[in-house]
């Protein structure tokens, strides 16, 4: 049988993909991050399904739910917030699943920072002004970032950052950030995207932290710190120019 990795999306449980939702209701198994994704999500579990539990387990018991329910003969859902390309944990466990000879797929689901920027109504990548988006965050108490990917070298580039895991450090982030972005660059800070309790705070690098602070976000959140945040002076795209020779293939 298989072993399905479903984003589950940012947290509005009607943000989970058709695909997603379909592949959940056929699975006789599901594995979720319970502080994570909503219990609404779960009315799409067929009746009767086991439901794992995970946000007190360890990879090694996850992976013995997986494998277990492989060699009983079931498919499992495992459900990951987001997306499960970014920040999901997803590699290891695909890692053990290859070494124990258990099949699966990976469903793709909204990611937090596409929720973000939804709320914000904002088009990350502006023409003129920004065309990259860096995701990382910032290595405290979790593993440790690899060389050359600190806040202090990427904000060389002047691209926007998208910061998960950040909340708690947003003074830091606003420290290494400030000597390359300038304490007047357009920050940003989505808690919760797409719930009810959700909460978007807008400012600039000098005084987004103070904000922060005041509402009393640590968790579940992105930091977007960029130009293209604010941008409305700039040239429209050429896919829709007139100018573009539409006899392109």
């Amino acid at each position: 049988m298989t072993v399905y990795f479903i984003g589950a999306g940012p947290g509005a449980a009607d943000l989970i993909t058709l695909r997603g939702a379909r592949t959940l209701a056929a699975c006789q198994v599901c594995l979720y991050a319970g502080s994570l994704v909503p219990e609404e999500m779960l009315a799409e579990c067929p009746d009767g399904a086991r439901l794992v539990d995970t946000a007190r387990l360890t990879l090694d018991e996850i992976t013995a739910e997986l494998v277990t329910a492989h060699e009983a003969g079931h498919d499992v859902a495992r459900l990951h917030s987001g997306d499960p390309s970014v920040y999901s944990a997803v590699a290891e466990q695909m890692r053990r699943l290859d070494a124990a000879g258990v099949p699966y797929e990976i469903v793709p689901g909204v990611p937090a920072f596409a929720a973000a920027a939804a709320s914000l109504k904002r088009e990350l990548t502006v023409p003129t002004v920004g065309q990259t988006v860096i995701l990382t965050r910032v290595a405290h108490q979790a593993t440790a970032m690899p060389e050359g990917e600190d806040l202090a070298t990427l904000g060389r580039s002047g691209a926007l950052l998208v910061l998960h895991l950040a909340a708690r450090h947003v003074d830091r982030v606003v420290e290494e950030l400030t000597p390359h972005y300038g304490a007047d660059c357009p920050a940003a800070v989505v808690a919760y995207a797409s719930r009810e309790n959700e909460l978007v705070l807008r400012g600039t690098l000098g005084d987004i932290a103070a904000q922060v602070a005041d509402s009393g976000v640590l968790r579940t959140a992105v930091i977007l710190v960029g130009r293209t945040l604010t941008a409305s002076e700039f040239s429209d795209s050429y896919l829709y120019s007139a100018g573009r020779d539409r006899t392109e293939g």
